[in-house]
């Protein structure tokens, strides 16, 4: 039964093969786009130098070699290469491949168990390959596209080592698409800017890149092809984007920062990403608020209203006319004066109010619509501020004891100018009545 699991042989040289598996690395030297992974200084490279490969969770987007390091890491440490999918592998489908794994191991030889889309096991699935780790029964090398620290169990990670992999640049494609030429005898009929093009395609993806060559070979064309004609005859592959996964994070992060960083170009062009790859317009609008709310602030009070309509206009309009309200939203906010002041003010009081419990206001304060309120000596000596000189009295309005907290303090930027004015003006004359 273990067999089933086991990689089979080479199809026979004669039967057709996918031009992607046909150009699948032999060695780990000739895997392309993760050098700093398998070079002789990197972490795969001195492991296996060491002989001491430890298990691996591969974490990177698909198509930039995942299942093929896992497969001769197998060749390169003499292990059992098992191969399995969390997709389609249930609990009694595990059980026979650790059951095989341990007869393996009791006539000497180890297993790596490669697990592709890991992320997809459930809690108590991920635990079960904790003991079969800890005796050597299995080597566990996983992939994932999805960030390990929030669909893996501490458990696992802590058994396993994170590794990196990158998507695939422009030039890696390029040596990918020489290869394929190599291995098919003849160059690809492109001109310059078609080839660009294709590149632009694969979108990192290598597999993606070598199907869509094997695609172009299938057609015959004579005469190279410019950029429309590839255009007109291949679909560009779909941005890469999962509205819950890392994508996601990354994306509205990245849209984010940009805003906080006054750069609306780069703004514009992350909000065009998530919006190409589906992404809920209301979600957006409500994250563009919040960076009105978070990172403008009084510097501009006009920008949490510009949002709140934008917001609006899209309700009435949808998609897509509605789209260029969030737009002018983003604009707007990234060339907006920026101020994080209340934010950190309200936080800072935040931690005050923890700190200081059921502390009273003081009694001068408080109203007294009691007679025995008032003998307890509630709103005795308040000063009504609107009597007082420049309708300000300058009391106490912490409990009586508390050290006055600052948290607000106004930068010199748009309209926080202003109020940075009036701030410094009250604070002046609390000072001057604390002497009298």
């Amino acid at each position: 039964m273990a067999d089933l699991f086991e990689t089979t042989a080479a199809p026979p040289s004669e039967a057709p093969r996918p031009l992607a598996d046909r150009l699948r690395p032999r060695r780990l030297a000739d895997v392309v786009g993760q050098e700093a992974l398998l070079a002789p200084e990197g972490t795969l490279g001195s492991m296996l130098a060491a002989r001491r490969l430890s298990s691996l969770i591969l974490w990177g987007p698909p198509g930039v070699g995942k299942t093929t390091i896992a497969r001769l890491l197998a060749d390169e440490t003499d292990l059992a290469f098992i191969q399995i999918s969390a997709i389609f592998t249930g609990v009694a489908e595990l059980r026979k491949v650790f059951e095989a794994a341990r007869m393996r191991h009791a006539n000497g030889r180890g297993t790596l168990l490669f697990v592709d889309e890991i992320h997809r096991f459930n809690k108590a699935q991920q635990d079960g390959f904790l003991p079969h780790m800890e005796d050597g029964t299995i080597l566990l090398v996983g992939a994932t596209t999805e960030n390990p620290s929030f669909e893996l169990n501490a458990a696992l990670l802590s058994r396993a080592q994170v590794l990196v992999l990158n998507r695939l640049s422009a030039d890696d494609l390029e040596r990918l698409a020489q290869r394929a030429e190599a291995e098919l005898e003849r160059p690809l009929p492109l001109t310059e800017d078609a080839r660009s093009e294709l590149i632009e395609m694969a979108d990192g993806d290598g597999r993606a890149l070598l199907n869509l060559i094997e695609q172009i070979d299938g057609w015959g064309a004579e005469g190279a092809l410019d950029r429309a004609a590839l255009s007109s005859r291949l679909a560009r592959r779909a941005a890469q984007y999962d509205k819950s996964g890392d994508a996601h994070y990354n994306l509205i992060s990245a849209l984010h920062k940009s805003v906080r960083g006054s750069d609306p170009d780069a703004a514009l062009y992350w909000l065009a990403r998530m919006l190409q790859g589906g992404e809920d317009p209301r979600y957006l609008m409500r994250r563009i608020t919040r960076m009105a709310v978070e990172d403008i602030g009084l510097a501009d009070p006009q920008a949490q209203r510009l949002c709140l309509d934008g917001w609006e206009t899209y309700e009435r309009l949808g998609s897509p006319e509605g789209e260029l309200a969030l737009a002018e939203a983003v604009v707007y906010l990234a060339l907006a004066p920026k101020s994080n002041a209340v934010y950190t003010a309200f936080k800072s009081a935040m931690a005050a109010a923890k700190s200081t419990g059921s502390e009273p206001p003081p009694r001068h304060i408080l109203n007294a619509p009691t007679r025995l309120m008032k003998e307890q000596g509630y709103g005795a000596g308040y000063q009504y501020d609107h009597d007082a000189e420049g309708a300000f009295s300058g009391q106490n309005y912490f409990p009586d004891g508390m050290k006055r907290g600052v948290y607000y303090v106004p930068p010199e930027r748009g309209f926080e100018r202003e109020l940075k004015k009036r701030l410094d003006w009250f604070v002046r004359q609390r000072a001057r009545r604390s002497e009298d």
